[in-house]
């Protein structure tokens, strides 16, 4: 395939065509813009050009204030899932592997409804998740670690029983919430959803994402020769325990960020590193990048399907469930022929 050939050609044609998609959901919406819009927003604001004061008030509060947190959003989310969807993948060699295997999804999820129980106070439901998200998978490995020499099997173990032990935490939080006011907010929270991103909020968590993303972009190598085998890690010279613990790390906070921000939006983190492999071919350098891609790209897809599917928003978390398992369904059968199909 040309993009296993040229991975440099592909992630350029789809950096382009994310980029193209963006300044589309920047003009969709109740007040449609065109591309010209745009274009001569931003040559105002760089100080080029005149615009009417209440024309530039208002694209300014199209784009800026209402548009652009949540084009932002969905980049940054979408890519963050599908990145730590394909990094725990490779870590525990297992192309069936979805970012929740540790519990980070379920702790984060308990969190925020936790949040949202105390006070409602949108800092708190955010600090909440981050900090359970991350306590669930400090609870899978430590129930690994106590078993002795954790091996992979464990781990997978001890996120299991973590999951449903903050998935039943959960539940003990809706049972005991208001009926009126606070378990419909968790509900819809739980359904993900973009509408409450700010952009305060979106570019403060750009800094960690990209930061996060770029580490394990930089462990890719290492995690290439993991794949293979902890001897013949080993043989190669990889450390096989930081670079295994260094990936959980990166793609767990990567995770409860994501959650912080959006609630529960599933299912990327499974299916994408699937269709970047089918172009990519199975080597993390080229996987991670095509990865974050077409993750960015697919929320975003979702998102504006989301918004003018019907005249009220539809939960973004339904949106990647019902576009995602017919994909995956799609690619599932090349999975069945091997981890390099």
């Amino acid at each position: 395939m040309t993009g296993k050939r040229h991975p440099f050609l592909l992630h350029q044609g789809l950096a382009i065509g994310l980029l193209a998609l963006a300044l589309y959901a920047l003009s969709t919406g109740p007040y449609p813009l065109s591309f010209g819009d745009i274009l001569r927003f931003l040559t105002v604001s760089c100080g080029f050009g005149d615009m009417p004061g209440e024309r530039y008030a208002l694209l300014y509060n199209l784009l800026v204030e209402i548009r652009l947190p949540r084009v932002l959003a969905a980049l940054l989310i979408g890519a963050a899932l599908a990145v730590s969807g394909a990094a725990f993948q490779g870590v525990f060699q297992n192309p069936l592997v979805s970012p929740n295997l540790l519990g980070v999804l379920s702790g984060a999820a308990f969190g925020a409804a936790l949040g949202i129980l105390i006070s409602g106070s949108w800092i708190l439901i955010q600090t909440s998740a981050f900090f359970c998200g991350i306590a669930a998978v400090a609870v899978a490995l430590f129930i690994a670690r106590s078993f002795g020499q954790s091996s992979l099997l464990l781990l997978i173990l001890g996120g299991i029983i973590s999951g449903a032990l903050f998935s039943a935490l959960l539940s003990i939080v809706k049972y005991t919430a208001d009926q009126e006011n606070q378990l419909p907010e968790i509900v819809i929270w739980l359904m993900g959803s973009l509408s409450g991103a700010s952009l305060p909020d979106v570019l403060w968590l750009s800094l960690p994402v990209v930061a996060l993303i770029a580490a394990l972009c930089a462990l890719s190598r290492w995690l290439d020769a993991l794949s293979m085998g902890d001897d013949e890690a080993r043989t190669l010279g990889v450390p096989v325990t930081f670079t295994r613990y260094g990936v959980i790390g990166c793609a767990t906070l990567l995770c409860a960020v994501t959650v912080s921000l959006a609630g529960m939006i599933g299912w990327i983190g499974l299916f994408i590193p699937h269709v970047a492999r089918l172009l990519t071919g199975p080597g993390h350098t080229r996987l991670l990048p095509a990865s974050a891609l077409l993750g960015a790209a697919f929320l975003l897809l979702a998102d504006l399907a989301a918004r003018q599917f019907s005249t009220q928003e539809i939960p973004i978390g339904i949106i990647t469930e019902l576009f995602g398992i017919p994909v995956f369904l799609i690619v599932l059968r090349h999975v069945r022929r091997g981890w390099n199909t």
